[in-house]
């Protein structure tokens, strides 16, 4: 485990030879940067079978007092920092932290990865930037393994703003585009406003506890040494940048529009790297969200909930797949942040990884109808099962899995959090949350059915199926998305369910509680049967209830106008108070306060300098008049 650090070293070390490198290799070096990601996911099954074999008498490992789990940390000095303020001499460490969260979320990320950039060799192919494609990707995966590894929250800080810039470099690859470019700066800006609060809430902890190590943190909650105050503050700021990278309300308008980048990115993103490290930092840092009363994650829950239903409706009526994808990813990342604010770590993190290789399989499955079509909108589609069969198979597996179809992985983790928050939350939490799986049923329905069931449009007649480089990523994500749930039990042998690997404090086995179960079939069965009428068989007329529901209806279709919003606000408050600003800085400050007394002393001196001229009759005439005028002033004085 000391050498885990490897993992996102393999892939750091691959994006600069690509970028120097990479005209003269074959492949413009794509594969250094799949034979990296391939090391690192090698590195994570070298890591876990280390971790199972290890105990607390085991070189750096203990048992930890915050989660009660089996906890590695290895750190070496970065370096000395001297002193800071009020706090003497400062070690900054270069460490990483081993434990059940950080297993699952580097398997998680290395096999997404790993599946994403073999399936680009052939959605990329042909690209004149093919190498930098590569390039970044492998920062962007290194950062957020990096990330996923850091045991101390600078090093967390430094990988998370990584994160951020390699995302805005992947959403605006193809920057000849206006609307990519603007999607890129867009994503960029509003997760800094996010990561301004994370920055001040690290801030925050070090100023309280001294250092950036998060189990000295984590321990000073623990103690009392934070204080409940601090404590909470530095939840709700930490939280901030959750919300920013996971696309929580109201920071969730730059994920939609971060499809104009390749679909292979959009993949990475919603399923393994940028949105998910948010709702990994809560996770991470849950015994400071979870100290005193718990308040902090009240609001997670509230905030997590408000989410998930306000995107699920909104991907119910939008056209474009891939933003109907992206709506999905913001409902889910939602109901993940809600199932840590009713105490469902454990949910969460499963939902994390079922969703994860679920999304990435849709996403790729969209980008495999791009490919073959050249369409993003469903109206275009229709029928192509009958062109593109396994993409058709693969694709409505992923979508049966987030709709919540037994026996597939998302059944399994979307009721894990039902249960969470039907024992943690009230009832209007668990109405909701109920309401909200039906949409992701009835929404994933409706992607499946309008863009591979019916009649085949004449459009579409010259579709076919994918290349085996797309093909084989997206089966084996598959058999993932079908059989990943299977983890959640209890199985002969030490194994007892993912509820006794990764676990906060207390671990428990795999349980079903019938009525939720119940429920949340019969709502997603009948969720895709409800589709199935309207979209396939037309035996159901949606006119009525749009006309019956035009307001409302417009309100969701222009996504609850928080864009319009935003705008007005950016145009007619920031701006305006902009320009005040300016004005006063140009015309108070610079010209009165600055340029003032300096025009001054040159008009003064301008004024005084006209006797200066160099000419001798000039200074002599002054002379004479200057004798005369004194002799006329001590005449009058004496007389």
């Amino acid at each position: 485990m000391e050498w885990a650090w490897l993992i996102p070293i393999f892939s750091f070390a691959a994006a600069p030879l690509i970028v120097l490198f990479g005209k003269y290799l074959p492949s413009k070096g794509a594969f250094l940067s799949i034979l990296a990601i391939v090391a690192g996911f090698g590195g994570f099954w070298v890591v876990l079978i280390s971790w199972m074999g290890a105990d607390p008498s085991t070189s750096g490992c203990f048992t930890s007092e915050n989660t009660h789990l089996l906890t590695c940390d290895y750190e070496r000095s970065w370096f000395n920092a001297g002193r800071i303020g009020d706090v003497g001499s400062v070690t900054l460490n270069w460490g990483i932290l081993i434990d059940p969260l950080t297993i699952a979320v580097l398997g998680l990320v290395t096999f997404v990865a790993m599946m994403v950039q073999i399936y680009s060799l052939a959605y990329m192919k042909g690209d004149p930037r093919f190498g930098w494609y590569f390039a970044i990707h492998s920062m962007f995966a290194a950062a957020m393994l990096t990330l996923v590894l850091a045991d101390n929250f600078l090093l967390l800080y430094v990988a998370w703003e990584l994160v951020g810039i390699c995302s805005y470099l992947l959403i605006g690859f193809w920057h000849e585009r206006a609307a990519a470019r603007e999607a890129a700066k867009k994503a960029f800006i509003v997760t800094r406003i996010g990561d301004v609060g994370l920055l001040i809430g690290i801030l925050l902890i070090y100023r309280e506890v001294g250092t950036f190590s998060m189990l000295d943190a984590f321990e000073a909650v623990r103690t009392g040494a934070m204080s409940e105050g601090v404590t909470t503050a530095a939840a709700i700021l930490l939280f901030l940048g959750a919300m920013g990278k996971s696309a929580q309300i109201p920071f969730h308008v730059w994920l939609p529009d971060a499809m104009e980048g390749p679909t292979p990115v959009s993949a990475l993103i919603h399923a393994a790297t940028m949105v998910i490290a948010g709702v990994f930092l809560v996770a991470r840092t849950f015994p400071i969200f979870e100290a005193y009363d718990a308040d902090p994650l009240l609001i997670v829950s509230i905030v997590g909930l408000v989410t998930a239903l306000v995107a699920a409706t909104i991907a119910l009526v939008a056209t474009d797949l891939k933003r109907i994808l992206a709506y999905s990813t913001i409902s889910h990342l939602g109901l993940m942040m809600l199932s840590l604010g009713a105490f469902g770590y454990t949910a969460a993190i499963f939902h994390m990884m079922a969703h994860g290789f679920s999304k990435a399989l849709l996403f790729l499955g969209a980008g495999s109808v791009l490919h073959s079509t050249e369409f993003q909108e469903t109206g275009e589609m229709g029928g192509l099962r009958k062109v593109m069969p396994i993409t058709a198979i693969v694709f409505s597996i992923g979508a049966l899995s987030l709709g919540g179809i037994p026996i597939l992985a998302g059944f399994w983790s979307k009721d894990e959090i039902l249960v969470a928050v039907s024992d943690n939350r009230n009832v209007t939490f668990i109405v909701l949350t109920l309401f909200t799986a039906m949409l992701s049923a009835l929404y994933m329905a409706r992607a499946m059915f309008l863009v591979f069931f019916g009649p085949l449009k004449s459009q579409n007649e010259h579709a076919h199926e994918s290349p085996g480089a797309m093909v084989v990523p997206m089966i084996l994500l598959g058999v993932l998305a079908l059989g990943f749930g299977l983890i959640s039990f209890n199985w002969p042998g030490s194994y007892g369910g993912i509820g006794t690997f990764v676990y906060f404090k207390h671990a428990h086995d795999f349980h079903f509680e019938i009525w939720l179960g119940a429920v949340s079939i019969v709502l997603a069965v009948g969720a895709f049967i409800a589709a199935y009428l309207i979209y396939v068989k037309r035996s159901v007329s949606l006119e009525n209830t749009r006309s019956n529901f035009f307001g409302i209806l417009k309100v969701i279709e222009n996504k609850y106008y928080f864009d319009e919003v935003y705008q007005w606000t950016i145009d007619r408050v920031v701006l305006v108070f902009s320009r005040s600003i300016a004005f006063f800085d140009r015309a108070i400050v610079n010209d009165i306060i600055v340029n003032g007394p300096a025009d001054v002393t040159r008009k003064l001196g301008i004024a005084i300098r006209v006797h200066v001229t160099g000419h001798v009759y000039t200074y002599t005439l002054a002379m004479a008049i200057g004798s005369i005028g004194m002799a006329i002033f001590v005449w009058l004085r004496v007389a």
